[in-house]
């Protein structure tokens, strides 16, 4: 049996987002959307969820990934109270995880805020809401232990003065560097995230990543670490 509402809402309100039913495969809609940044670094080795708004095979897998690692006994591709509490109990009023925060992922160069990249502010924010959900599936799977941003988004002339690539995802707030002060080993950090949805996953050995681990959103898979 999958879990299902008791009522007329399946959870409490919520500051952020409120689900008022149960999700299952079928199922489209912004809840399906808001589920799905939540749950986005709950996938396989290799694989990325699509956040589009549409409950396919895929997001029920990792809702059954994200129940059971959150100890749930209850592990059907099913979306109801259980889920959902737990995603409240996970996010801000801002709707970002309880571990990460947009302060984290501003100020390169010096500078604040969103502006100045290769997308608005507003996209740039978004963008960065799905790689904290990520991030946060990460810090869970290797035992709640800290991981530091060392570098977020960047501003087109931020990325520049630091030499950063042409079109760099920092400048779209589709990546975080994270840095030697995080808890886990960088090849425990490069390692998890591959069960976590990046495409981009950079580490020791490859040039310019023996101080941070890059992890980032982009349309197909590059992975290197050759001291992992």
């Amino acid at each position: 049996m999958g879990e299902s509402a008791t009522s007329a809402a399946v959870g409490p309100s919520d500051a952020c987002f409120t689900w008022t039913r149960t999700l299952s495969q079928g199922a489209t809609g912004p809840d399906v959307t808001q589920l799905q940044i939540r749950i986005s670094g709950w996938v396989e080795q290799g694989e990325t969820l699509a956040v589009d708004g549409v409950y396919g095979p895929a997001t029920a897998a990792a809702v059954r990934r994200f129940k059971a690692g959150y100890g749930l006994q209850n592990t059907t591709g099913t979306a109801g109270p259980e889920t959902f509490n737990i995603i409240y109990s996970l996010q801000k009023q801002d709707c970002t995880p309880t571990h990460f925060s947009y302060p984290e992922f501003t100020g390169g160069c010096g500078e604040t805020g969103f502006s100045g990249g290769a997308v608005p502010a507003s996209v740039v924010r978004q963008n960065l809401l799905l790689v904290m959900w990520q991030l946060e599936a990460l810090r869970h799977k290797l035992g709640d232990r800290p991981i530091v941003i060392t570098s977020g988004f960047r501003s087109v002339s931020c990325n520049s003065r630091v030499g950063g690539a042409t079109n760099s995802l920092h400048t779209f707030g589709k990546a975080a560097d994270l840095g030697l002060a995080s808890r886990p080993s960088q090849c425990q950090l490069w390692r998890t995230a591959r069960t976590c949805g990046f495409r981009e996953i950079l580490g020791p050995g490859y040039p310019g990543h023996d101080d941070h681990v890059h992890v980032a959103n982009r349309d197909t898979q590059f992975w290197r670490a050759p001291n992992c």
